[in-house]
């Protein structure tokens, strides 16, 4: 089994719910934090085999945050991505699995933590996909639902 080594540690600023921060994607807040994790690391972007993000209220125009965050922070096309999402453990799963993979030997280095900007997830229209008829149609407010989710 391969040793495992966590080579950098970095953070993006902590804002409030609908603060000063409320316009920012969860993309744009962990493109830099990718791009410093790696600098401060030693390693250059391509010499990355993977990014693993945990993200729990992901949106739909960036459905895979890891990959598109690491695209945007640019690592080359060929560093694959995936997003977990395992509700207020998802950052903390990333980078268990990001470690158990170096340690099995399928991965050499991985970047991995988590990421959430609460104040742009979406709200969602649940019962439109095919049409709301003559009743009323109901707006969910997705932060709500994952707060509310056992």
């Amino acid at each position: 089994m391969h040793n495992v080594v966590i080579t950098a540690a970095v953070r993006s600023p902590i804002g409030t719910f609908g603060g000063a921060l409320k316009n920012v994607t969860p993309v744009e807040l962990a493109v830099p934090v990718l791009q410093e994790a790696v600098k401060r690391g030693g390693v250059e972007p391509h010499e990355v085999d993977e990014v693993i993000l945990g993200h729990c209220i992901q949106r739909t125009d960036e459905a895979n945050t890891a990959r598109t965050a690491a695209l945007a922070a640019g690592f080359p096309d060929t560093v694959t991505g995936y997003t977990i999402q395992r509700q207020c453990s998802s950052g903390m799963q990333a980078i268990m699995s990001a470690a158990m993979q170096i340690q099995l030997g399928v991965s050499d280095v991985v970047v991995a933590g988590g990421v959430e900007a609460m104040s742009s997830s979406p709200y969602a229209l649940k019962q439109h996909r095919w049409g709301q008829r003559l009743q009323h149609g109901e707006i969910r407010d997705t932060v709500w639902e994952v707060l509310e989710d056992p």
